[in-house]
């Protein structure tokens, strides 16, 4: 772990008095009751559609994942995430299809279907199942999100990480951030190209890495990052011949825009969630005496809810 990063312009969140609270009991499991925070109104998109129509489809709407459904019926067949975004730049199978199937030509491959990147096997709920099922799930399975299906699996619902964040949020747990971040954490340099970085997110199963220099925190590289480089149209600037490397090759600096919220390792876990709700983001840089000593994320928060 790369240790000596300051503390960014957002200031720490002050300590919580921490009491004997049991907050498992937020997370219910009775049948059904999974409805009760899953998002009804979800936006699909069609396996016709473009890669470059998801991407932007995401970046509209700020969203990590989305369900593939067919029109009309809504049934799901597919679901495109940032982390498949994350492999099919970054080195992954699904870049191999940039190489192989359109000879390195980046502006042929983003508008080919995204039924060739999408994932086909979806792990999904039913509307009768309950919240700790979901939570259970997601765990076991290390996603971020799952789509709420009927029997025919005409998509209803989805349900994701943050979803349960703002359950937790603002609720005194009794319990720490230090007890379940992620103390190793790899970090990356501003220079190092928007390649090197997709590279190292999905070989290491990461979406965000902080981007730290002498030591000094200066930023956090995410998915999201990746997601709105391509939906902007900012990648096309960087296009002369459409080569893919032409894409990559620009520095992580470039273009990361996430938000680098920092809290310190005592705060208690309700806070922290109330932290990432405020500030919409999915990750917290933990910081003692001016050291980066940590991450803290939603799925961290999801095991501390087991």
């Amino acid at each position: 772990m790369k240790k000596g990063a300051r503390r960014a312009d957002e200031s720490s969140e002050a300590v919580l008095d921490r009491g004997p609270v049991e907050f498992k009991s937020r997370i219910p499991s009775h049948p059904g009751d999974i409805m009760t925070i899953a998002s009804r109104e979800v936006v699909t998109v069609p396996p016709t559609m473009t890669i470059m129509g998801a991407v932007k489809t995401m970046m509209t709407y700020g969203f990590r994942r989305i369900p593939v459904a067919e029109a009309g019926t809504n049934r799901l067949v597919g679901i495109f995430t940032g982390t498949d975004l994350l492999d099919f730049m970054g080195g992954g199978e699904r870049y191999n299809i940039i190489i192989k199937k359109y000879d390195g030509n980046f502006l042929a491959a983003i508008n080919g279907g995204i039924r060739e990147i999408m994932q086909c096997e979806v792990a999904t709920l039913k509307e009768n199942q309950s919240l700790k099922d979901a939570l259970n799930m997601m765990l076991q399975k290390n996603i971020g999100g799952m789509p709420i299906v009927t029997e025919d699996r005409r998509v209803i619902g989805i349900i994701s990480e943050q979803d349960f964040v703002e359950l937790i949020a603002g609720i005194k747990t009794g319990k720490a951030v230090r007890d379940y971040m992620s103390e190793r954490v790899i970090t990356v340099l501003p220079n190092m190209s928007i390649k090197e970085v997709t590279k190292t997110m999905r070989n290491n199963g990461l979406r965000r890495l902080p981007v730290v220099k002498d030591g000094i925190l200066l930023g956090l590289a995410s998915s999201r990052d990746i997601i709105r480089y391509i939906g902007s149209g900012e990648v096309f600037n960087q296009l002369i011949t459409g080569d893919i490397h032409e894409a990559l090759k620009p520095p992580i600096k470039t273009i990361m825009r996430s938000a680098t919220i920092t809290i310190e390792p005592d705060v208690d876990l309700g806070k922290a969630a109330e932290v990432m709700i405020e500030r919409n983001v999915g990750s917290l840089s933990v910081i003692s005496e001016g050291v980066l000593v940590g991450i803290f994320t939603e799925r961290d928060l999801l095991r501390a809810c087991l």
